[in-house]
């Protein structure tokens, strides 16, 4: 105990002076040396945090580790906020299963029946048919083509706060026995953490159970990486950038407001843009009119300036190329104007999204730059538009279910990671 005691009050003092702040109760991270947001650790430890592993390109996609089960064993779960359940690929046996970096998840015997609450709440449309009154069947199919189809069950999550306790809640997860890849399914996974607004999300049964505030976030960084948590106390409200969440699009991590979309600081004359803001997809998406757009300004802008389209390159449907191959987003950004979606919060007030080139570009292994918004339209993703991590980098978002609210703001994402695995060092003592 004395140990632990001397190296966490290390631990704080270091991370005290190497962010410029005195307490040891509060953290700053600081972006770009201009703006200085609060990273706090509550007095309760009510918050869950996980480091999150992965990047955007070249692997396509953000993960955590969970430990489920008795004894507890590791998975790796893709972090979706645009859908609720959380499934592993599962031994029942499995009749479809992808390729996993772990072994398949050993069910436990206790099956969620179809009378639960939960089961209800996940076939609301009441159009499901039960084949077994001991058990609560289901589906979830994906944007990209993908799903999982599998039972309920209930099992140990072995979690941490912040301050150090375990949490050992028995949680419902779906035990996945046929699963279909998505077109955008290019690696190997133990399954998906839903995370969206509905009963059987991970972060509901949390707040339902009494363990975290119904809040989630997530900070990704563009160097890759980042951290995901539950509850309220890693962040200044006040700093925060808010819009309201959609009450009619309740399925999704939607502002009550349609977007504008504005290029270089103008309006394009697109209003009440439908938003969804989606950790599970690797890029944004726009609908048809908005895609092109984007990439008609983006032609026009580019006009006269050292670049070209690069048809050769297919590692997204729009790329251009230099006199040389580019290292990094730094030096081609200068010819790319910043995109951001205005959103009414008010009468006259609007909060304003930015995604400047470094969010929605990426460096192809050619050298090339390349448009990391797509046409949604074409995916069958109709009206809608998703604001996907490429376009999330390098903010903590927030969603804040108590409040009903959305919110943004720069950071450091980096280095909130390195923190966070410095302090999971110390309570390993």
């Amino acid at each position: 105990m004395v140990k632990m005691n001397v190296c966490l009050m290390i631990l704080l003092m270091v991370m005290s002076l190497a962010l410029g702040f005195s307490s040891a109760v509060d953290f700053r991270w600081r972006k770009g040396g201009g703006f200085s947001g609060r990273f706090t650790r509550g007095a309760g430890g009510s918050s869950v945090v996980f480091p999150v592993h992965g990047n955007v390109y070249p692997l396509g996609y953000y993960n955590v580790t969970i430990n489920i089960g008795q004894p507890p064993r590791p998975y790796y779960l893709d972090l979706d906020t645009g859908s609720d359940l959380t499934w592993l690929q599962c031994d029942a046996p499995c009749v479809r299963c992808l390729e996993a970096p772990h072994p398949l998840y050993q069910p436990s015997n206790d099956l969620i029946p179809c009378s639960d609450p939960l089961c209800k709440a996940m076939h609301m449309n009441g159009n499901h048919r039960y084949e077994a009154q001991e058990q609560c069947d289901y589906e979830v199919e994906y944007a990209d083509g993908g799903s999982s189809l599998g039972v309920l069950v209930r099992d140990v999550f072995s979690l941490n706060y912040t301050e150090g306790l375990r949490l050992t809640p028995r949680l419902a997860l779906g035990c996945g026995y046929d699963q279909i890849p998505g077109a955008s399914s290019h690696h190997p996974l133990d399954g998906v953490l839903g995370l969206g607004r509905g009963k059987v999300s991970i972060l509901s049964q949390l707040h339902s159970q009494g363990h975290v505030k119904n809040v989630i976030g997530h900070c990704l960084s563009s160097l890759g990486g980042g951290i995901l948590f539950f509850g309220d106390d890693l962040y200044d409200s006040s700093r925060v950038s808010w819009t309201s969440m959609s009450r009619e699009n309740s399925k999704h991590y939607s502002p009550a407001m349609g977007g504008e979309l504005l290029f270089g600081g103008r309006t394009t004359g697109l209003k009440n843009l439908l938003t969804i803001f989606d950790s599970g997809s690797s890029y944004t998406y726009f609908n048809s009119k908005a895609y092109q757009a984007v990439t008609y300004l983006l032609k026009r802008e580019l006009s006269g300036k050292p670049l070209k389209e690069a048809r050769d390159d297919h590692t997204l449907p729009l790329c251009w190329q230099g006199r040389r191959p580019f290292m990094n987003i730094e030096e081609v950004k200068k010819y790319f104007k910043p995109l951001a979606l205005s959103f009414k919060t008010g009468w006259r007030s609007k909060t304003l999204f930015e995604i400047p080139p470094e969010a929605y570009l990426i460096i192809s292994r050619k050298g090339n730059v390349c448009l990391g918004i797509l046409n949604g339209t074409e995916i069958g993703l109709q009206n809608m538009n998703l604001i996907g991590d490429i376009s999330m980098q390098d903010q903590m978002i927030i969603y804040d279910n108590e409040k009903q609210s959305i919110g943004w703001i720069p950071a450091d994402c980096d280095e909130l990671a390195s923190l966070q695995a410095s302090a999971a060092q110390v309570y390993e003592y």
